[in-house]
């Protein structure tokens, strides 16, 4: 019997707490985890000494109910990125010996792309220095790009948010007889699997009439050639836009938004698309044009989470701890969809599979013409918004499990 340690990593979900909640659940239920401390923003709570205890601050299902409907990262987030351990084996040192110090037996990080390369070199070194401690990577993130799993926690809700308010905003856009563009700038850095989800507000009778991913090479020209061909049939045209699109030769096209930083990873700061295809609707066709960029609602919209994506977060949070207590280290488990009416079963697959990969739209699933998305993408995505995820109010405003720094709930 010995600690567990357990971090949130990378930008928050409406989902992220609830896989938390499934480490919390499956920590209590196994026959090798005494105690169970949260790492206060991600891998920087080792480093700084900065833990919670999980057992203490989520005591029963009443609690864990509360933590799986909170949006945002309850143990705080961080985007550090380790450097390669040949480069800094002293900083790794430090990291075991603090796992050491507090008997840790296992490590789980619950994150996407970013995080998994952080799972990756804390189990190689680990590996390499024949350390004790198992180090397990759990998915995560509304951009859907992870290798080694059907779909990542967190899209599915997000997808909701997107094709709900892209179904409210073909409502009002649709009010007057004048001609008029509404261009939706929505996150998307080099996959569009959340963009693409813009589609389903058609189920609802209404929805984007153009839809642009990163996936393929983008034309200003042939924009602006579609919407003049829409407003040729109606006078409200509906755009969906990912902000990671990119010109034949690879530019963003909102770069001349943006100042050109980069994070900790070297990813470009994203934003500014919606501004500059506004500018040229505006410049090159002259009617009333406006941009809305959806930004962080699209991950932090608990009120709009889906059922599916909910129960599932909890569900592989769960299964993680389970393949711990079966001798699993250096893995990420992942979801792998049956044939069939909608199921999931979950596996688990090397981490040097999964880190430093991204998973893209097939491109069968994108219309020849770049602006729009196929039928089977639909399919695929559908099954992840369905149903809603339990919601607690009081005084007509959500209530949310709030950890204290460190300690419990208020």
């Amino acid at each position: 019997m010995s600690i567990a340690v357990v971090g949130q990593s990378g930008g928050p979900t409406a989902a992220i707490n609830a896989t938390l909640a499934g480490v919390i659940a499956g920590a209590k239920s196994s026959c090798h985890i005494q105690r169970l401390l949260g790492m206060r923003h991600g891998i920087l709570g080792i480093l700084e000494d900065r833990y919670t205890d999980l057992f203490e601050a989520f005591p029963n299902g009443d609690a864990l109910d509360l933590l799986s409907a909170t949006p945002s990262a309850v143990l705080g987030s961080c985007r550090k990125k380790l450097p390669p351990p040949d480069e800094d084996a002293a900083l790794y040192e430090e990291i075991f010996r603090r796992f050491e110090a507090l008997d840790v037996s296992a490590f789980f990080y619950i994150g996407g792309n970013d995080s998994m390369d952080t799972v990756r070199k804390l189990y190689h070194y680990g590996r390499e220095q024949g350390k004790p401690t198992a180090i397990l990577g759990v998915p995560k993130t509304i951009d859907n790009d992870l290798y080694g799993t059907d779909h990542a926690p967190g899209y599915g809700s997000a997808a909701k948010y997107v094709a709900t308010v892209m179904l409210e905003m073909a409502r009002d856009a649709a009010v007057y007889p004048v001609q008029a563009v509404t261009i939706v700038e929505i996150m998307g850095r080099d996959a569009g699997w959340l963009t693409a989800a813009s589609a389903l507000a058609r189920l609802g009778g209404a929805g984007p009439d153009l839809i642009y991913l990163p996936e393929v090479p983008f034309s200003m020209e042939g924009f602006l050639r579609d919407v003049r061909q829409v407003l040729a049939r109606k006078a409200s045209v509906l755009v969906a836009v990912s902000e990671g699109i990119r010109s034949a030769t690879g530019r963003y096209i909102g770069d001349a938004m943006q100042s050109g930083a980069v994070d900790v990873f070297g990813h470009r700061y994203l934003a500014g698309v919606g501004r500059a295809l506004e500018s040229a609707v505006r410049e090159e066709i002259g009617c009333k044009v406006r941009q809305v960029e959806l930004n962080i609602p699209q991950r932090c919209a608990a009120h709009c989470a889906s059922g599916v994506d909910i129960a599932e977060a909890r569900q592989i949070g769960r299964a993680t701890v389970e393949a711990f207590d079966q001798g699993a280290t250096g893995v990420f488990l992942g979801f792998a969809r049956r044939e069939g009416a909608y199921a999931v079963d979950i596996h688990a697959h090397s981490v040097d599979e999964v880190a430093g990969r991204d998973r893209k739209v097939p491109l069968e699933w994108i219309a020849p013409a770049g602006n729009d998305i196929l039928p089977p993408l639909m399919d695929y995505i559908r099954p992840l918004i369905q149903g809603e995820a339990p919601a607690f109010y009081r005084d007509g405003l959500p209530v949310h499990a709030v950890l204290e720094t460190p300690g419990g709930l208020r």
